[in-house]
């Protein structure tokens, strides 16, 4: 799962406590480097673990503040640090993961023990499917009481075992800066969050101890027997795709990708939710493939005899079948390039695996190309390339509406019911047209998040936040946060629909205090849980339960309340003039505005045709049954 990464930042200076024996620290400005031996100080324990954040380069901590982590947070103005205090530690955790995602720096989730901590379970899993290396400092009850069930005590270490790369726990005030030290090493060499558990009475303790020095893991350009292997395959290769996935990211990729791809003459698909994996301007570029993805892209890879998955573990919910295609060639040998050596295989049957870093893996594939690689059906492949691509981009801009499976009427209802509203797709189409090149946007789980799946693509990386394959609702609000925190020079919009933005909407009330930077948020606002609902349409005959929003909530009204902005847009009109005068004020007064856009109610595809199936009723239910 790793992507070894060296941290260039460096601690700030000590004062050594005494010689040892005449060795020679290597310094910058007084500042001992990462990698380099220090000497032994004397300091309390909150500084250091405050310096050694330090000396990694951790300057944005997401959380709220507690008494268990005061010792350490007293500290940060002072550090250099930024405490960024959120309406709740779920949210905070997601700007984490946007912070990090959109920088490929670390930042830290932390707050207090017990409660403050629980609230950290679901941002923390779904950076750990996101693979963002992420620091989680948990405060623990104190030693002395725990285990007699006192206040805000919790199992922490037990909650969070199936959700870190690696976790650990101090067990003496001595080992502070070894034991941080392991763990941020831990999420950045495995890209995943990590976690240091510190019970709270081991802070204000005075300690003799080094800083640790650090350890730089180099990547692994792959086994030379299989990095051949793939390249012969590659080479005899009528039709190469390239699956371009997260790891492409990761490992600042998309540039040997594309020198790649070039070479083979090979269209480049990108994985589920990862539509920045490939530059969307280049001729090669297919789009995304998975749920409500580019055709285009499925129906290049469907004529392959050869896939090089590349960065990619394969998962199983990104090569489900789409608009009633079944369109992962069966028969194509499959090479699969991962880091991790334990996803490699493990979805679909591989011809050549090879662990390793893409990027360098991508190197060393081209330069064991022979020089006629790519040229057998060459020019057939490129036509037929700029044939899909073209005929996908005429029929997605001319898809207003969403289709009713057979036996089913209700998009056809929906339409019939408020004939003067927005659908999905035109919305999505009026967003994208004024839509900024260089903007970071970022998704929600939902029906008209997935409909928009199709519609977005990036000339560089780390410009798309999808919630990824845990799949939270209200991820799209807190991660364009954090976003813009670590990119404030750049534009960006957030989007979620009005089920999930109601997960994340109390962070309304802190955002837009003190130096917080302005964001644009839309919210799709058709007053239901929309994929449920369409579960419903199809395999429970409209028995909704459960479905339906409230009409009377005003979004936009919201916003206003707690002093930012809020448009409310109901025609394509109001909708890109909202979007384009939204932007223009998070860009040159820092504004923060909420848009929300109101549409019809119809459904696009479920989720998962893959995992439903129409109930079956045997022993027949009756309210005539309950007991009082």
């Amino acid at each position: 799962m790793a992507l070894s990464r060296m941290t260039r930042s460096m601690c700030d200076a000590m004062r050594p406590i005494g010689s040892l024996s005449g060795r020679q620290f290597a310094t910058v400005n007084g500042k001992p480097l990462h990698g380099q031996r220090k000497p032994a100080m004397r300091m309390t324990t909150e500084e250091a673990f405050v310096k050694t954040l330090q000396m990694h380069g951790i300057k944005n901590a997401f959380g709220i503040i507690g008494s268990a982590m005061m010792p350490i947070s007293d500290l940060f103005p002072a550090a250099g640090i930024k405490f960024w205090d959120c309406a709740h530690e779920c949210n905070a955790g997601m700007m984490a993961d946007g912070y990090t995602r959109t920088t490929g720096k670390m930042s830290m989730m932390i707050a207090q023990n017990g409660p403050g901590i629980t609230n950290f379970v679901t941002p923390v899993k779904t950076a750990y499917w996101n693979h963002t290396p992420l620091l989680l400092v948990t405060p623990q009850a104190a030693n002395k009481t725990i285990g007699q069930g006192g206040f805000q005590e919790v199992e922490q270490l037990a909650m969070f075992k199936d959700t870190v790369c690696y976790q650990e726990e101090v067990r003496d005030p001595t080992r502070i800066c070894e034991v941080l030290n392991r763990v941020i090493e831990k999420a950045y060499h495995c890209s995943a969050p990590a976690q240091i558990n510190i019970p709270r009475d081991f802070w204000t303790q005075v300690v003799d101890m080094s800083l640790p020095t650090g350890v730089k893991l180099e990547r692994g350009a792959g086994g030379a027997a299989s990095t051949k292997a793939a390249a012969e395959m590659l080479a005899e290769a009528k039709f190469p795709v390239i699956l371009n996935g997260a790891g492409v990211i990761l490992s600042g990729a998309v540039d040997a990708s594309v020198k790649l791809a070039e070479r083979l003459s090979a269209p480049v698909c990108c994985n589920y939710q990862h539509n920045d994996a490939f530059p969307g301007d280049h001729p090669l570029h297919m789009g995304p493939l998975g749920y409500n993805g580019s055709k285009a892209a499925m129906e290049a890879i469907s004529k392959a005899d050869v896939v090089l998955a590349l960065g990619t573990r394969l998962n199983p919910f990104s090569t489900l079948p789409c608009y009633g295609m079944e369109y992962w060639p069966k028969d194509a040998k499959l090479i699969q390039v991962d880091i991790n050596s334990d996803r490699i295989g493990l979805t679909k049957p591989v011809d050549v695996g090879i662990q390793g870093d893409a990027g360098l893996v991508a190197e060393a594939l081209l330069a064991a190309l022979p020089p006629s690689a790519g040229d057998a059906g060459r020019t057939e492949r490129l036509k037929l390339v700029e044939e899909k691509k073209q005929a996908w981009g005429k029929e997605l801009e001319g898809m207003d509406h969403e289709l009713d499976d057979e036996g089913t009427t209700w998009n056809k209802r929906a339409r019939e019911a408020q004939p003067n509203r927005l659908s999905p797709r035109q919305a999505w189409r009026a967003i994208m047209r004024v839509m900024p090149k260089d903007a970071i946007m970022s998704s929600d789980i939902g029906n008209n998040c997935a409909i928009g799946n199709a519609y977005p693509s990036f000339p560089s990386p780390r410009k798309y936040l999808a919630p990824g394959l845990f799949g939270p609702c209200g991820y799209g609000f807190p991660s364009i946060l954090g976003a813009k925190v670590g990119n404030p020079s750049v534009p960006v919009v957030g989007f979620a629909g009005d089920g999930a933005f109601g997960i994340s909407v109390n962070e309304l009330t802190a955002c837009g205090r003190g130096d917080w930077p302005g964001v644009t948020m839309v919210v799709f606002r058709n007053y239901q849980w929309g994929a449920e609902k369409r579960n419903t349409t199809l395999w429970y005959q409209d028995n909704f339960v459960g479905t339906e929003l409230n009409a009377g909530v005003e979004y936009a009204q919201m916003a206003k309340a707690c002093g930012l902005k809020g448009i409310k847009a109901e025609s394509v009109e109001e909708l890109e003039k909202a979007v384009t005068s939204a932007i223009e004020g998070q860009m040159q007064r820092n504004e923060t505005t909420l848009i929300e856009v109101v549409l019809n109610q119809e459904l696009g595809e479920p989720f998962r045709r893959d995992a439903m199936k129409p109930p079956v009723e045997i022993a027949k239910i009756h309210a005539s049954d309950m007991c009082e």
